[in-house]
């Protein structure tokens, strides 16, 4: 394992380097090697201890090592922190005869996030023995060659490297050839055979000789090729280049045809013997065969297919030379081509998403996602730089080389920006540059933030009396901005108390629709007003709400017929018997039928009628339309029937009206007797009388106290909503009726009563009615007057009244 931790300057870069991950995104990268082909299990480092993480957090912090795809090779224990080797590493199937191999690995740690690095180099080992193109090589040599005459073999590859791949060769023992090894690639001689005894081929006509190649690993591995040589007669010089070795650079991605060098041998022989040929020498790899192509006549070397510095930098091309004598000779020169890198790839980007999608709570500095820029090209063409979106809470914090942190950078409100498509564009440095992009989709998910809310604090609703019961008078509706189950809201009654009622036995409201309904009849004459909340609540957690009000006005219908008090003297059942002198003239006041109505407003305006005799004759009684006072309509004569019945029709103005029937009985008497039966009738009643009297007094000014304070709130009420549309449920609402002012002096008082509101049981109220001083005018007497009804604006609102009209009793 590779570390410097023997180094005191490096403990403290060390130390330093550990308490700046305590707040930001990790900076470190250790080192460690391993040899390849190492068993399962191979310790590798202790790189928990390494990267100064505790072996408690391992497992709480969720720590994840990733190697780009090569996960499989090494792994960690989580519960020492120990690297070990979990499979089969090949150092050429991973990097070939790169002379550094490595693995790159990221640990990344949360609770806080943090990212290291770390770099594991593979060692070569001995496990590739040298290998020789072909398993056997047939050379032709004239016997009229030269003593230390040299004759170009091929040599053997070895897929490792440095000491593992330095190959030493030695020939089978033999009197006729030595073996020529150059001591480097650099050296222009070839390995070859050397003549050191001519040959003879009436003796000797072929050779079997054998070329072994050892490499220097421990144990060492060796690759061995036949050498098969038939002695031949002729054509006794070969061709010869030039130079040995020629170097040529090479622009990658150069059009199909460029010439890359014009190679020229030479050959003393005349005739066929001298005539050259090139071609590449069969050790030449097909990949090299498919990218040039060698002139046969002219020597011409051109590039035919891609050349791409990214899969080759540089290419070793054997070419050789055969003269077309009748035993042909070769000569062999080697070109070296060198790939020059242009900026021809753009940059790449991968993102790995950590937390998504992010809480609209979440905190500056939350880390989203880990970017990692390649660009395959080198130098300045393969350095790259990122760059996000503009105006986007996010940034880019850079880690490591070509390592980026995508984190927040301001707050987010999802009721403001659900998502966000971030664009990160990475550029390099070449010229023209080129770029990439990749898209980020970020989803804020919604936090319970938002309570439900109703357009109106307040709402008013007029129902009917009477109404069915489960009618719906109402719909509430709230609004949360949230989503999903935050946003889902449900609906209750805040319940009370409404006197000595629960609310909740009045009305109900539907928890998930909104809708209100009257869970039975209401009675206006007991309850004019019902006044309550209605909460809504989403289904977040913790919850949120908020309520409304709701005002209820029950509106009168002529549900009550009038009822007749009780007449002020003793009567047959229930009928008024009244004593009238012959002497009285017309307007003599007889008697006053008294009626009240349970209803209000119009419903309870009484008018009296005196109904028609049975036989026809002319009454001389009437009764007053709205006073009730039976009187003589004439002076009374002798023809008049000393007893008379009347029937007092009493009705009020509802729609349909109802009535009742009061009935007078009038005896016609001399005045003596009317004097004597009065004054005894007085002396039984008076003390009745003015005990009635004194109550009236006092009711009378308490009512008045009452309807002043009623009056002064439902002006200040009216000013307030007057401009507010009235609602109204599936009941619907009554129409007010238009009373003049002409009848006011004529109406009838009503009984008293008691009415609860929606605060409780409140004190005996008057009633009074409201109308818009904006009508039409009053018919010209009260006989006269017609229902009217009352005027509604466009938004059908009842008109603001100036006239008041209070019933006493």
């Amino acid at each position: 394992m590779y570390s410097s931790r023997g180094d005191p300057g490096a403990r403290y870069l060390l130390l330093l380097l550990l308490l700046l991950a305590s707040w930001k995104p990790a900076r470190g990268q250790v080192r460690y090697s391993v040899a390849e082909e190492a068993k399962h299990g191979t310790f590798v480092g202790r790189i928990a201890q390494d990267l100064g993480l505790e072996l408690a957090e391992l497992v709480p912090r969720l720590f994840q090592l990733d190697s780009r795809g090569r996960a499989d090779l090494l792994e960690v224990n989580l519960q020492n922190g120990i690297l070990f080797v979990n499979s089969r590493i090949d150092r050429e199937e991973l990097c070939g005869r790169s002379a550094v191999c490595s693995i790159h690995l990221e640990v990344i740690v949360d609770k806080p996030l943090q990212v290291f690095h770390a770099e594991v180099e593979v060692k070569d080992i001995n496990d590739n023995p040298p290998v020789f193109p072909a398993t056997q090589k047939t050379l032709f040599i004239p016997e009229s060659r030269l003593l230390d005459s040299h004759f170009s073999l091929e040599g053997a590859s070895d897929s490792d490297i440095g000491a593992n791949a330095l190959l030493t060769y030695r020939l089978s023992l033999n009197e006729h050839f030595s073996l020529d090894v150059p001591v480097n690639d650099e050296e222009a001689k070839p390995l070859g055979l050397v003549l050191k005894k001519l040959l003879d081929r009436e003796e000797s006509p072929e050779l079997h000789l054998f070329l072994i190649a050892t490499d220097g690993g421990k144990p060492e591995l060796t690759g061995s090729v036949q050498l098969l040589i038939t002695v031949l007669d002729a054509n006794d010089n070969a061709p010869t280049f030039d130079k040995t070795l020629y170097k040529v650079k090479l622009p990658e991605n150069v059009p199909n045809g460029t010439l890359v060098i014009k190679l020229n041998a030479s050959d003393l022989d005349e005739g066929s013997n001298g005539d050259i040929v090139y071609s590449f020498t069969n050790d030449v790899p097909l990949t090299v065969k498919h990218k040039f192509h060698i002139d046969p006549i002219s020597g011409e070397l051109t590039a035919t297919g891609h050349i791409d510095f990214e899969e080759s930098k540089a290419y070793k091309i054997r070419i050789e030379a055969i003269d077309k004598g009748h035993i042909p000779l070769a000569g062999h020169c080697t070109v070296l081509v060198n790939i020059v890198d242009a900026n021809d790839n753009a940059p790449e980007l991968t993102v790995k998403t950590l937390w998504l999608p992010v809480k609209e709570n979440a905190q500056p500095g939350t880390v989203i996602a880990l970017i990692s820029v390649t660009d395959e090209d080198e130098g300045v063409n393969g350095q790259a730089t990122c760059s996000l979106t503009p105006r986007v809470p996010f940034k880019l914090v850079s880690t490591f080389k070509n390592y980026y942190s995508l984190v927040l950078d301001g707050a987010l409100d999802r009721e403001s920006v659900s998502d966000y498509m971030l664009v990160v564009t990475a550029r390099d440095g070449g010229s023209p540059s080129l770029s990439a992009a990749a898209s980020v989709f970020v989803e804020v998910a919604d936090m319970n933030d938002n309570a439900p809310t109703f357009a109106q604090p307040e709402y008013t609703v007029f129902v009917k009396e009477n109404n069915q019961p489960g009618c719906h008078i109402f719909t509430v509706s709230a609004h949360d901005a949230d989503a999903q189950e935050n946003a889902l809201v449900s609906y209750s009654l805040v319940e009370r108390r409404v006197g000595e009622r629960a609310l909740s036995s009045y009305v109900s409201v539907h928890a998930e629709s909104g809708k209100v309904y009257a869970l039975q009849p209401l009675d206006h004459e007991e309850l004019e007003l019902l006044q309550f909340q209605v909460s809504a609540r989403d289904a977040g957690f913790p919850p949120l709400g908020s309520n409304v009000t709701l005002q209820v006005f029950v509106l009168d219908e002529n549900d009550n017929a009038p009822a007749l008090l009780p007449p002020g003297s003793g009567g047959v059942r229930g009928a008024m018997s009244e004593l009238v002198p012959r002497s009285a003239g017309a307007g003599h006041v007889v008697a006053k039928v008294r009626a009240v109505d349970a209803d209000s407003g119009y419903n309870a305006w009484l008018s009296y009628e005196l109904q028609p005799a049975v036989d026809s004759t002319r009454s001389p009684f009437r009764v007053g339309l709205y006073t009730g006072e039976v009187s003589t309509s004439r002076a009374l004569d002798e023809a008049d029937a000393p007893r008379q019945r009347l029937l007092v029709l009493v009705k009020d103005h509802g729609e349909p009206p109802l009535a009742a029937t009061a009935t007078v009985l009038v005896s016609l008497v001399e005045s003596g007797q009317a004097l004597k039966t009065s004054s005894r009738a007085s002396s039984g009643s008076t003390g009745q009388e003015v005990a009635l009297v004194d109550i009236n007094v006092y009711l009378i000014i308490a009512i008045c106290a009452v309807s002043s304070l009623l009056v002064l709130t439902l002006l200040l009420y009216t000013a307030l909503r007057c401009s507010a549309p009235p609602t109204e449920g599936e009941c619907g609402q009554g129409m007010p009726k238009l009373v003049c002012s002409s009848a006011v002096g004529s109406w009838s008082y009503s009984q008293q009563r008691r009415q609860r509101v929606c605060s409780g049981e409140g004190p005996p109220k008057t009633d009074l009615m409201a109308f818009s001083p904006s009508l039409p005018p009053c018919p010209g007497s009260a006989d006269e007057m017609g229902d009217a009804h009352t005027s509604t604006d466009s938004s059908g609102k009842v008109g603001c009244s100036s006239i008041l009209f209070i019933h006493l009793f």
